[in-house]
């Protein structure tokens, strides 16, 4: 990401806040005893136009310590701002707020910035480089990606392209489930299909994955093992303890794993587990790549244990004496950290917990010299961050390091009913089939509607329809329009002068022209606003608000107008409304046509 060409100022907003700050500043040793903090200087766009363009609070904050009213104060800070060529003036309001009112030449010399930077435009160096371990989807390979996957993985694609644009250095990653019981279920599920085809009729396991992308798992196995791994049904099932409803249906799948590896051998079973893991990290990937979702690194659950990076978080545990033996087990003291209970990290049998492997997996990601963890989650794990946090602490690290998302549930509507779904007895819509419904950028865009810590309701025919009512179609067909406006002035024989059009922005005087300005300026704090809340639904909010005031404005107008000055000064506007539309669009991961 380039940085500004220095003859570009800074936003709009951050040249007014450093005159705010510089104007505070000036005051201390004087009205002020010491400088504020930079949380206490906030300065805000107003809702009202007749109240300005900016405001701030920032006298009432400093009154106590500086022992004046706040008007009073703020009289101060007014007369201590340098001077400058952004504001007009400047009014003291209610209790002590200071309203700023901008120049004209102050909101239009955003459209020089937009189309110098280009697609530049909006990012910033915020984020000072740190670097973040960005880890999201991480479904369990057991099945297909689902709807609530794809959910996942549009907020983490596009948190990660906010979180680079604003000068973070950012890594994406997924952590593979691939070792424990889940992994076994899928194994001996593929292997009962594949006795299927070899002939045998053995009774599905209620406990089972029924799903039936399992066929194909079997079918490759026949493929690779012919009727090597193949078992009479009747020894498959001798002795074994009742499957539900009569029985239990845990007792016996885990009794049915123990036979598979009875009559076929580990190195069978392994074979079995290994490939169904295989296709299905393959079917992921595929899915997650078409999806326009890309990871800089799929991290193996097995690699903890054969990389001693469990043993290492352990011992780190054990030094600190923050685990104790009670029952056989070892237990790390979390309580000690803010959990709301002590958890089991090595069980009665010697094997590390689930909890071992977690802890053990962020502090790997430490140990990489990430300095932020970012994990994006089911809304199911909501007592994860205490308890990760907590090992983190305990082995010496801050534990604030880690931060996670938990994404909420998403429904499906069509015609205005309810799509019932349910993994595990495989009633549920894959992300490839409702991409294929869709398609890419209403599954994106949709997807990241609503804030992430809300649930989701996504209506089918909406995201189908070519309507403006359809809020993707509506911000694509702004972009479109643009790109209809630039080929309509070629077909009449004209051409777009931008230094030209740039040099009469002063023409841009109307009601909806300068409401568009001002909505194009607002972009680089939507995208601030974005990344420091973890928040990309601020960012569609945004694009839906200055496609709407570009449409009003293409409604309400004619931009190839007769008089060049003009013609240009619209066409600069619309272009900057193109450029950052545009913009958005791409981080957001959704297309921007030139037709529609």
């Amino acid at each position: 990401m380039r940085g500004y060409p220095q003859r570009m100022s800074p936003p709009l907003k951050s040249q007014l806040e450093q005159l705010l700050r510089e104007a505070v500043n000036g005051l201390v040793g004087g009205l002020l005893p010491t400088a504020p903090e930079a949380s206490q200087l906030i300065l805000e766009r107003t809702r009202d136009a007749q109240h300005g363009d900016f405001a701030t609070n920032i006298a009432m904050r400093l009154a106590k310590s500086a022992r004046r009213s706040p008007r009073e104060l703020a009289q101060a800070i007014v007369a201590a701002l340098p001077a400058n060529d952004l504001i007009e003036r400047t009014e003291i309001a209610g209790a002590g707020f200071i309203n700023f009112h901008l120049k004209a030449a102050a909101s239009t010399q955003e459209l020089a910035r937009i189309h110098e930077l280009g697609v530049a435009y909006g990012q910033s160096q915020a984020g000072g480089g740190e670097r973040v371990l960005l880890e999201f989807v991480s479904a369990n390979p057991t099945g297909p990606l689902h709807v609530g996957h794809g959910r996942q993985a549009a907020y983490g694609a596009t948190l990660a392209n906010i979180l680079a644009a604003t000068g973070f250095t950012v890594a994406r990653e997924y952590y593979i489930n691939d070792a424990g019981r889940q992994m076994e279920i899928l194994g001996v599920s593929t292997w009962i299909r594949y006795l299927e085809l070899c002939g045998e009729t053995v009774p599905f396991p209620s406990n089972g994955y029924r799903g039936d992308y399992v066929r194909p798992l079997a079918q490759a196995l026949k493929g690779r093992a012919g009727e090597r791994l193949r078992a009479a049904a009747a020894s498959v099932m001798a002795g074994l303890p009742a499957d539900a409803p009569e029985g239990d249906k845990e007792l016996h799948i885990d009794a049915l794993i123990a036979r598979c590896r009875e009559l076929i051998g580990e190195d069978g079973f392994r074979s079995a587990l290994g490939l169904s893991l295989e296709l299905m990290i393959a079917d992921i990937r595929d899915d997650l790549a078409g999806f326009g979702v890309e990871f800089d690194r799929w991290y193996s659950e097995r690699t903890l244990a054969s990389s001693g990076a469990i043993d290492r978080a352990l011992e780190r545990l054990r030094a600190a004496a923050h685990v104790y033996v009670k029952d056989g087990a070892q237990w790390f003291a979390a309580t000690r950290f803010g959990d709301e209970k002590d958890r089991v990290v090595v069980r009665e049998n010697g094997v590390a917990t689930y909890f071992a492997s977690d802890i053990a997996y962020h502090l790997e990601k430490r140990e990489r010299g990430f300095q932020r963890l970012l994990d994006v989650l089911g809304a199911d794990h909501h007592g994860y961050v205490a308890r990760v946090r907590a090992g983190l602490a305990a082995m010496g690290e801050p534990g604030d390091s880690l931060e996670v998302s938990l994404i909420q549930f998403v429904s499906l509507f069509r015609g205005g009913e309810k799509i019932p779904m349910g993994k595990r007895e495989a009633q549920f819509v894959t992300l490839r089939e409702l991409r294929d419904e869709v398609g890419n950028d209403a599954c994106r865009f949709f997807y990241l509607m609503r804030s992430h810590d809300q649930p989701l309701d996504f209506d089918l025919e909406l995201a189908k329809s070519r309507t403006n009512e359809n809020p993707v179609y509506y911000i694509q067909y702004a972009h479109a329009r643009v790109a209809s406006v630039l080929k309509q002035l070629a077909a009449k024989g004209l051409t777009f002068d931008r230094a030209e059009g740039l040099a009469q922005a002063t023409l841009l005087g109307g009601a909806h022209e300068q409401a568009l300005v001002q909505s194009l300026s607002r972009y680089p704090e939507s995208l601030a606003l974005a990344a420091t809340q973890r928040a990309p639904h601020t960012l569609v909010y945004y694009l839906r608000d200055l496609a709407n005031a570009f449409h009003t404005y293409y409604n309400a107008e004619q931009f190839i107008v007769p008089e060049a000055p003009l013609r240009n000064a619209r066409l600069v506007l619309v272009t900057a409304a193109q450029q950052v539309i545009r913009n958005g669009l791409t981080l957001l991961g959704v297309s921007a046509p030139e037709s529609m």
